[in-house]
């Protein structure tokens, strides 16, 4: 299979003073001192602070992450500056990264030993795409990329204020100096974004002005006498993808739809971004649908070739177990996920994220025989929903609105109007964002999105056995699952039916629940009956087992591309999280908030279009008949 691992870097600290990558030959700073040069090569030539000071948001996109120190000295300087923009967002891209052990080393002796043990404490698992982390309450952001800068490059999605360019040398490493990259950067400015770097490489100087940039030589640091800094000023511009428009980039007020993890995730993540929020529900309290179930997994997912499903999946798990540390939300540590297909020799993980099991390893840590070798998330586990939901609630800041039900919408003058069942305005705002599950599909019949035949309603029956045989140490998943309840307890299941209307606990549904829990623990013959006990909740489903975020179509010819397909401004949809909630909502909200707003993308552009929830439309007009 492929591993989902990238390559760490190997550092040489024999020199304390400039610690070194053996494998390109070269240092990873000038001796002189990695935060002077940071200071002089990168913030002073991309103007800063000034160029940031009274913004929204300023965004650095950088190549070559090495040991943090312009990330830290930019940090520092956004830091020291009353004046600051309100947030900042780091995008670096490094395709050797550093252990977690050596990042520490390399910052033992840090003159900025606060912020530099507080990306060691986040530093992800070292696996491929992007990962966000946050930092100083979340207006600050790394957006790291791991992985080949060419590839990365061309699926960023992102409006680009100032570039670093801080690759090893050009002649030690051409791939992060060549012209494809560099044009492929390049795409990411808009007039008046810098470019700096300590390089004075001639061909990279000609491809820069090719461009747009307009470049010059500045006073270099240290020993080199020169370096490059440009500012774009292209002569022409074309103009940007309509589909990765922002939703509503001046947005300072938002109205959700929808008080369950969904919901409450976007609300966290516009709230972060200047976005106060206003929650309205149609039950009595948050977490009362499909996000009332008393317990939850969360987890990745593997696949042989590390697809979108897999590669979503990762990303939108570390982002929950990013987002339970920061909110310091109980839950279970660790899970167990059988693998009843793949061999175990074929098993690949990645330190930090996920790791192939023995079948014995894997029922010494369950507490039972388990038939089969799984794969151990560290970092998943199990929680109460609700709680999840109020934790995001509390600290967005949101203001609730319960027993009220939204009937209709309604585009005004500024934005949306959502009606009651009378016709009368109960909220309004510049963005809308419809994030309550199956509750939602009128709504979306009552604007003509024709979503609705796409998506699944699905009953799902969860089994509370009060005096369990056996409680799995850790929440094991496999075919079915079981979570220990921490009284003596186990909840199991659970059951999919789609199109079944049916709220009421059933005995077929708990002897199902109850027979998978016998198999998962390695038992051959049937639990006695037990008291019928659980809960039903519907959730809704894609053919595709993918969420749906995003915005939907403006009126007018459907494009050939998503990214090419106008969309209705100031409404996103943020649905279809099947069994999947407490592991989707917080990377789904962070998501909401960049399409709405205009922010770097926590997702690569493919992945992006994965969860469009327009791609069900463009896959019906590219079939034989038009979609007919």
């Amino acid at each position: 299979m492929k591993s989902p691992a990238v390559t760490p870097a190997e550092v040489d600290f024999s020199d304390p003073a400039a610690p070194s990558a053996p494998a390109f030959g070269d240092v990873y700073h000038a001796r002189a001192g990695a935060l002077a040069q940071a200071r002089h090569v990168f913030i002073a030539g991309s103007g800063l602070p000034g160029r940031w000071q009274g913004r929204r948001r300023f965004v650095v996109l950088e190549t070559g992450f090495g040991l943090g120190n312009n990330f830290l000295a930019t940090w520092d300087a956004w830091r020291q500056d009353p004046a600051r923009c309100e947030r900042l967002v780091f995008v670096s891209v490094e395709k050797h990264p550093l252990r977690r052990e050596d990042l520490a080393r390399a910052h033992a002796a840090s003159p900025l030993p606060d912020l530099a043990a507080r990306l060691v404490e986040r530093w992800p698992p070292l696996t491929a795409g992007l990962h966000a982390l946050d930092f100083d309450g979340g207006r600050v952001t790394l957006l790291l990329g791991l992985g080949d800068a060419r590839e990365l490059a061309r699926q960023l999605v992102l409006p680009a204020d100032a570039l670093y360019l801080d690759g090893f040398a050009p002649l030690r490493n051409p791939d992060l100096w060549d012209e494809w990259l560099l044009k492929s950067l390049a795409r990411h400015a808009v007039p008046g974004t810098t470019a700096a770097t300590w390089s004075i490489n001639r061909p990279m100087r000609r491809v820069l002005a090719a461009a747009g940039f307009d470049v010059r030589l500045a006073p270099g640091f240290a020993n080199k006498p020169e370096m490059t800094a440009a500012r774009f000023a292209p002569r022409h511009l074309p103009p940007p993808p309509p589909g990765r428009a922002p939703l509503a980039p001046d947005a300072r007020h938002a109205v959700i739809v929808g008080a369950g993890l969904a919901g409450a995730a976007c609300a966290l993540a516009l709230a972060r971004e200047g976005v106060a929020c206003t929650v309205v529900e149609a039950l009595p309290g948050p977490a009362q649908a499909s996000s009332g179930n008393p317990a939850g997994l969360f987890h990745g997912t593997v696949n042989p070739d590390d697809g979108p499903h897999a590669r979503f999946n990762r990303a939108a798990a570390l982002a929950t177990q990013a987002l339970l540390r920061e909110l310091g939300l109980p839950h279970q540590h660790g899970l167990l996920r059988l693998e009843t297909r793949m061999p175990p020799d074929a098993m690949a993980g990645a330190a930090g994220y996920v790791a192939p099991l023995p079948a014995a390893e894997a029922a010494r840590r369950a507490g039972t025989a388990l038939p089969c070798p799984a794969w151990h998330y560290p970092g998943g586990g199990a929680l109460d929903p609700p709680a999840y939901v109020r934790a995001m609630l509390a600290a967005s800041g949101a203001t609730l609105r319960p027993h009220t039900a939204v009937a209709a919408l309604r585009r005004g003058a500024d934005g949306w109007q959502l009606l009651d069942g009378g016709g009368a305005v109960i909220a309004q705002a510049p963005l809308v964002v419809l994030a309550g599950g199956h509750a939602a599909l009128p709504l979306l019949a009552g604007l003509d999105v024709p979503l609705a035949a796409e998506l699944a309603v699905q009953r799902g029956q969860l089994t509370h056995l009060a005096d369990a045989p056996w409680c799995p140490a850790l929440p094991v998943a496999g075919e079915g699952y079981a979570i220990a309840d921490g009284r003596g307890g186990v909840w199991c299941g659970a059951t999919a039916q789609d199109g079944d209307p049916d709220t009421a606990l059933r005995e077929a549904d708990q002897a199902h629940n109850l027979a998978r829990y016998a198999r998962l623990a390695g038992w051959g013959g049937p639990l006695p009956p037990a008291p019928l006990a659980g809960r039903v909740a519907f959730r809704l489903v894609a053919p595709d087992r993918l969420p749906l975020i995003g915005g939907l179509a403006a009126p007018g010819e459907p494009a050939g591309q998503l990214r090419l397909q106008p969309r209705l401004a100031g409404l996103a949809v943020c649905t279809g999280f099947a069994s999947r909630g407490i592991t989707w909502a917080a990377l789904a909200g962070r998501l909401v908030a960049a399409l709405a707003l205009g922010a770097p993308r926590p997702l690569e552009a493919g992945l992006l279009d994965a969860v469009d929830p327009l791609r069900f439309a463009l896959r019906r007009a590219r079939r034989p008949g038009g979609g007919a």
